[in-house]
């Protein structure tokens, strides 16, 4: 069933009609996807991680991405991996449930109804956190949808 609420794709950050990055977002991480250059040794590259930056790159090149976070996120569990020719970059949420538009400032910005939907999915895995055992894969929300970092209800029965 959990399955069922993950991202169902990827969000690309296009920047002067190339690719940057693809990224999506559950409830606790927001996870990056760089396609890696070729013929270059995996070895040389580097990403560092701080509460509310990136920066990625090649040593001893100007970095491919230098950028602040949207919002902060927990170092000591934020981390990096490569992949084949994909760099993986997992930020760990500071703010459990917090919806981000983009990973970076100023760039790649969700329009509001991709943010919207966004939102309720990361409610509905809120809700299949909160009562396992309970198919929450096909609801709906009729109206606004509560903030997922702050709901704290769950299903009663009447």
């Amino acid at each position: 069933m959990a399955e069922k609420l993950a991202p169902e794709e990827k969000h690309s950050f296009i920047h002067n009609g190339q690719k940057v990055f693809d990224w999506d977002q559950t409830l606790e991480e927001v996870n990056m996807y760089i396609t890696l250059p070729p013929n270059v040794p995996k070895k040389l590259f580097h990403c560092r991680i701080d509460s509310k930056h990136v920066e990625v790159g090649i040593k001893g090149n100007p970095p491919y991405l230098n950028h602040d976070l949207t919002c902060p996120v927990k170092t000591d569990s934020s981390f990096w991996t490569l992949e084949d020719d994909i760099m993986h970059i997992t930020l760990q949420k500071r703010d459990k449930g917090q919806t981000w538009s983009s990973p970076i400032m100023g760039g790649g910005q969700l329009d509001p109804h991709a943010t919207d939907l966004e939102q309720k999915r990361l409610m509905l895995q809120r809700f299949q956190e909160e009562n396992p055992g309970f198919d929450f894969s096909q609801a709906q929300f009729s109206g606004s949808c509560p903030d997922p970092r702050t709901f704290m209800g769950g299903i009663r029965s009447t």
